[in-house]
């Protein structure tokens, strides 16, 4: 049976923390409080938010899903294929042109 702790607001499975906390943080020197406060603090910020894409992609996938299961055995016609996939809202139109800029890159990444 799989044990639970209660660490800030978050059941995370023991042996998981015990690995956490005992084998991967304190090597680069991490403290596990900061650790599992700031985990605790995206998870649930992200959850809701994350749990409704989830949601949104088995929507999509089972739209996809039911769309070639109609059409099993015919050809895909890219036409068709690529209007169904604009109408369920897997495909949407391309946005305007971006830049992205960031600071404190190491040297190796912002060279490549």
């Amino acid at each position: 049976m799989v044990e639970r702790i209660n660490k800030f607001g978050l059941q995370v499975d023991s042996v998981l923390l015990r690995f956490i906390e005992g084998d991967a943080l304190p090597g680069p020197g991490i403290d596990a409080d900061r650790f599992g406060q700031a985990l605790s603090d995206l998870v649930h910020e992200f959850g809701p938010e994350n749990r409704a894409l989830l949601a949104r992609r088995a929507e999509l996938k089972q739209q996809i899903d039911a769309w070639y299961t109609a059409r099993k055995g015919a050809l895909p016609d890219p036409a068709e294929t690529e209007a169904f996939l604009r109408e369920i809202g897997y495909l949407v139109p391309q946005g305007p042109d971006f830049i992205i800029e960031t600071a404190a890159t190491d040297p190796e990444i912002a060279a490549q």
